[in-house]
């Protein structure tokens, strides 16, 4: 399709824009599958179709259509517009439900006969030693079609009808003085051509049976008949077939409208704009809206809420505190926090990157989302989808509902994952926490040597030995100073650790907390923001295209 696209394009760039609208209209209906009502994206993209293979066709010849209920006299028209002897058009008028047509100038109309799917025994061509040549000339290039009568009883003949009035580049209707007002006529086809009035004639046929003094208020009717069908301006022309009245002038205006060469052009330029039109009524016309950055923060915050990244942060911050005071405290007494649980090992959450391989997958321990952390994900999904459909069509509403919510069962494991794979580093113990480490066993060691030194003091002096010098700092005994300042100094070092510790907790659980928003805000998007995105790309591009097609 997209090369018959390119080829029709090639073919009007000269003369006409028709190619970029039905571009429009074909990106249009693709932008409106499955979003919009099947049948008028169907008829749309049929149009789109139609359009594209009537502008691969020749662009000399010109279908002219006669249309017509039963006795309007159709037939008689045509063979008085073609001057075919009625017995010569005996032997080739169809008795089933196909139409006849006759060509003046055969040359290149064969692949447009065969889009047409008329049968080559129901083909005339008007050039012929019988011809006038200045009847060929007039008309030449015009392809005449006598379709079946539209209020026939025969099904296929409403069908035959119905088919090539969409394919014709031209109508003349022919309307018969009884019965001009019928429903059936302007019901069916005259309404639902409302803006083709460009590529349309109306014949009032058996005007001779008409009196004189009625026939102008009788043409008026038809005219404001038209004019209620939506398609003022068509030109009403009285005729008489069986009396050859009028059949010159009727004769010159579609010779007339063939020679200007723009009735194929208007006719599927009106074809594409109805088309769009239908397609705009079912989309609307309101703005492409846009998520507003701080609905998505909110949604963020309910997803993070129900992940239990509050919980995790505390966790964070508890187990950073526990983890580094076990390594800078005391060593005395620091082994004593050893008998208080991790939460980081509670919620699993302390794998770090080795074991998450080994495991395959991180799984958490993390407590699932309460009914009221489930209920405030779906108020902020719903207040998302409220706040971008706001001045949409049914139809696109319900895509974006239906779109944000569509991913939503994934959302307890995406979540859980998403948590799960997140480096918190809190496995990490600060490198300032390790020197610490290594002073406070300095200290001790300080201590001990002051303890042991002690210790030989006394026994020396228990023992009635000469007592070895001592040496003294600041008037203090040295091992004396090594115990107590050994102690002491530890004591004070790990309260004075503490605050450090304390400062540290708090930026690994804020570092934690935006690590975990940040993924959490990933799932947000893919699960709820990507796909009402792509729905309002769609939109914006099915905007798009139906204004291009109705500039």
């Amino acid at each position: 399709m997209s090369s018959l696209l390119e080829g029709a394009k090639k073919l009007v760039t000269r003369s006409s824009d028709i190619g970029a609208r039905v571009e429009g209209l074909e990106q249009a209906t693709e932008a409106a599958r499955g979003r919009l009502d099947d049948r008028v994206v169907d008829d749309a993209r049929g149009v789109v179709d139609r359009v594209a293979s009537r502008l691969k066709l020749s662009a000399d010849h010109t279908v002219v259509a006669l249309a017509g209920a039963t006795g309007s006299g159709k037939s008689s028209t045509f063979n008085a517009l073609t001057e075919l002897e009625l017995s010569a058009v005996g032997v080739r008028r169809p008795t089933t439900s196909w139409a006849t047509a006759c060509v003046w100038g055969r040359d290149g109309a064969e692949e447009l006969l065969e889009w047409l799917g008329i049968p080559a025994r129901h083909q005339v061509t008007r050039d012929s030693m019988l011809s006038r040549a200045d009847d060929d000339q007039e008309l030449r290039g015009v392809v005449l079609l006598d379709l079946p009568d539209h209020d026939s009883t025969e099904v296929s003949h409403h069908l035959e009808v119905e088919r090539l009035v969409e394919l014709a580049d031209m109508m003349v209707w022919v309307l018969d003085p009884q019965k001009y007002a019928d429903a059936a006529i302007h019901d069916r086809f005259l309404k639902p051509l409302a803006g083709h009035e460009g590529v349309m004639l109306v014949v009032l046929n058996h005007i001779d049976t008409v009196p004189e003094d009625r026939r102008e208020g009788m043409l008026d009717d038809v005219r404001r008949l038209l004019a209620a069908d939506g398609l003022p301006g068509v030109p009403v022309l009285p005729v008489s077939a069986r009396h050859g009245w009028g059949i010159d002038v009727l004769r010159a205006e579609i010779a007339k409208r063939v020679a200007e060469k723009k009735v194929t052009r208007a006719r599927l330029e009106a074809d594409v704009k109805a088309a769009a039109q239908r397609l705009q009524d079912a989309s609307g016309t309101g703005r492409t809206p846009s998520l507003s950055k701080d609905r998505v923060a909110a949604l963020d915050d309910a997803f993070a809420d129900a992940a239990g990244v509050p919980t995790v942060v505390r966790a964070v911050e508890t187990s950073t505190r526990l983890r580094a005071n076990r390594a800078t405290g005391w060593p005395v007494t620091a082994w004593f926090s050893r008998l208080k649980p991790d939460p980081l090992k509670r919620l699993h959450l302390d794998l770090g990157s080795a074991g998450k391989q080994l495991t395959g997958t991180a799984r958490t321990s993390v407590p699932t989302a309460t009914g009221v952390q489930r209920a405030r994900v779906d108020t902020e999904v719903r207040a998302l989808a409220d706040q971008v459909t706001e001045g949409m069509t049914p139809a696109w509403s319900s895509s974006v509902r239906a779109a944000s919510v569509s991913r939503l069962p994934d959302l307890g494991d995406r979540l859980d994952a998403a948590v799960g794979s997140t480096d918190l580093g809190a496995d990490r113990i600060p490198v300032w926490a390790n020197l610490v480490r290594v002073l406070q066993w300095i200290l001790i060691a300080a201590a001990i040597l002051g303890a042991l030194w002690l210790g030989l003091l006394a026994l020396v002096s228990y023992a009635r030995v000469p007592e070895p010098p001592t040496l003294e700092v600041w008037g203090w005994p040295l091992p004396t100073l090594l115990l107590i300042g050994g102690i002491a100094a530890g004591v004070l070092l790990a309260l004075l650790c503490r605050v450090l510790v304390s400062l540290t907790a708090r930026a690994r659980a804020r570092t934690a907390d935006r690590r975990l928003r940040d993924a959490i805000s990933e799932v947000s998007a893919e699960l709820v923001v990507d796909p009402v995105n792509r729905e309002l790309a769609a939109y914006s591009t099915a905007r798009e295209g139906l204004s291009t097609a109705l500039r």
